[in-house]
């Protein structure tokens, strides 16, 4: 069974569905909406499909009964560790302290134990290069089964990248468009080491932020040294006790932490439901808060632009439309859609072609489309003049280093054509072109592939354990790097590979990928979809790949 979905100031002083040729000749994915959700009264500007396709009952089964057989196995390996018949390599609590409180819980550590362990070479491999379309890897061997690792002193050279967030290939090393880069280190040093608010404070800080807030189309912004503390450590000044956080249930971590730090109550709704959305905004404004029935300070409602592990798209109109109609605020994390959708790359917001001052805190990071690191909060004035006192980040965090600041501001002046160039539009098409066609071919080759037509993020279901594993390796030796996921990070029946697009991406080196993606998934019989996909001998050529006007 597939699932086809469709595509107030904040004042804080704190179906079985086939590719059709003429679809695809129109605008370059499925033509469909999504009718309007029962009292919202707002249906999507964009059309969109996305795709969450069941496997069949008996890849459900095996993938319980391979967790089943590891697990049985990583029990028994237990036993023969207590008797003495097998080291166990992991921190152990010393025996003149056995009748302190534990460190170290044994169980919690259960599962790397005996299951992560065992197929550890597929993570944490070395690059000695520049993570771009193509990387260089370290090779390395474990003499006592993925214990411990040793590298060799050989270099696997080529390998295609297909999992770094580098959508828009601003992550290079061309001399002559790192120009300014090279010319504010030498005029600001790699370091700041102080805060924005003592001895921090750079003119390209400055200049950084007007630029975000063009961009954005808002009216103003600030930007933080790190991604992750942008959503963990700004959230707690913007909620706090008495206050309701409406969280969707594929949320990153940092978002999460950021919740939770704020003492607010948490409450989870069902992935892009907006039925489950509403049921509770109704519930919090009609009951209130919990024992007392106050009305609740705030009810802020958080959700992703693109979620990493799904590659589904907020339906951002609906959203505003219930945001609106329950009177709550809005906190949009753009992390992985600034930089990557929209033509111009403006994110979801202009994906839509939404108000952006119809969303109360516009969140987002460097650190994909960007090529840099760290993040920023935009909106109005008033929101960020408050956080530049009241955040953790912008308070205590050491200012963005000024080279990585240089290339922020490079790179978005590219995308907005400020370098009197058409490079950034040319990338931003590119990623578009490369994303679409890349999930056509998968899906006419029978994969399940999950998100949204419009998204860079790929994630291929592989459901099995074994298949998981088997999988990336057999990718590395074709020279082909990617990204595996599996238990605890993704559902335990639901493990996969996700694939990152890159501008940077050719069209040959996609066909090669596509290419060992068809042997090794016959090999390893991975295939699973059940639903045809029409194969029109016209579907890969570049100009049925439009952008929406």
């Amino acid at each position: 069974m597939a699932r086809t979905t469709a595509n107030g100031n904040l004042k804080l002083y704190l179906n079985k569905n086939g590719l059709k040729c003429e679809d695809i000749k129109r605008n370059g994915y499925h033509n469909r909406r999504e009718k309007n959700v029962p009292g919202i009264g707002v249906a999507s500007s964009q059309p969109r499909q996305e795709s969450f396709e069941q496997a069949p009952m008996y890849v459900a089964v095996m993938t319980y009964l391979g967790f089943g057989i590891v697990t049985l196995f990583g029990y028994l390996r237990d036993f023969l560790r207590a008797v003495g018949l097998e080291k166990c390599h992991l921190a152990q609590e010393r025996e003149e302290q056995k009748d302190f409180v534990p460190l170290y819980q044994d169980f919690e550590n259960f599962y790397t134990r005996n299951l992560y362990m065992r197929v550890r070479d597929n993570w944490n491999r070395p690059i000695c290069s520049l993570p771009g379309p193509v990387f260089d890897l370290m090779e390395r061997v474990s003499d006592d089964y993925n214990w411990t690792f040793r590298l060799t002193g050989g270099t696997i050279h080529k390998v295609i990248n297909m999992g770094s967030y580098n959508y828009l290939g601003f992550a290079e090393n061309n001399a002559d468009f790192l120009k300014t880069v090279a010319e504010k280190t030498r005029q600001y040093g790699v370091g700041v080491g102080s805060t924005r608010q003592e001895m921090g404070n750079l003119g390209i800080h400055e200049e950084l932020e007007q630029l975000v807030a063009n961009f954005l189309q808002v009216e103003s912004s600030m930007t933080f040294g790190m991604g992750f503390a942008t959503n963990s450590m700004n959230i707690p000044a913007l909620v706090g006790k008495g206050c309701l956080i409406l969280s969707d249930e594929l949320n990153h971590t940092s978002l999460i932490l950021g919740a939770r730090l704020s003492g607010a109550v948490i409450r989870v709704f069902n992935h892009n439901n907006m039925h489950s959305l509403e049921k509770m905004l109704r519930e919090a404004v009609s009951s209130g808060q919990p024992r007392t029935h106050r009305p609740w300070k705030k009810i802020l409602i958080m959700v992703e632009g693109i979620y990493s592990m799904e590659g589904s798209v907020v339906r951002l109109p609906e959203i505003i439309a219930l945001k609106k109609k329950y009177k709550a605020y809005l906190y949009l994390d753009e992390a992985h859609s600034i930089g990557a959708v929209g033509p111009t790359g403006r994110g979801v917001t202009e994906l839509y072609n939404v108000n952006p001052s119809d969303v109360d805190v516009m969140m987002g990071t460097f650190t994909k489309s960007f090529g840099a690191a760290g993040g920023y909060i935009a909106g109005k004035k008033e929101l960020v003049d408050y956080l530049r006192s009241h955040s953790h980040s912008a308070v205590y965090a050491t200012a963005m280093s000024p080279p990585v600041t240089e290339q922020i501001i490079r790179a978005m002046k590219c995308i907005m054509g400020k370098d009197k160039s058409t490079e950034g539009i040319r990338r931003i098409q590119k990623l578009a072109e490369n994303t679409r066609y890349f999930r056509a071919r998968l899906k006419e080759m029978g994969f399940i592939i999950y998100g949204n037509d419009d998204s860079p993020v790929v994630p291929i279901l592989l459901y099995m354990p074994g298949k998981v594993v088997a999988f990336a390796r057999e990718m590395l030796a074709r020279k082909i790097g990617v990204v595996v996921v599996g238990f605890p990070a993704t559902p335990i029946t639901e493990a996969r590979a996700r694939f990152c697009l890159s501008a940077a991406h050719t069209r040959a080196m996609l066909n090669q990928v596509l290419h060992h993606m068809n042997e090794v998934g016959d090999h390893l019989c991975l295939k699973f979809s059940r639903l045809k996909y029409s194969s029109c001998p016209n579907l890969h050529d570049d100009t049925d790949f439009e952008l929406p006007s």
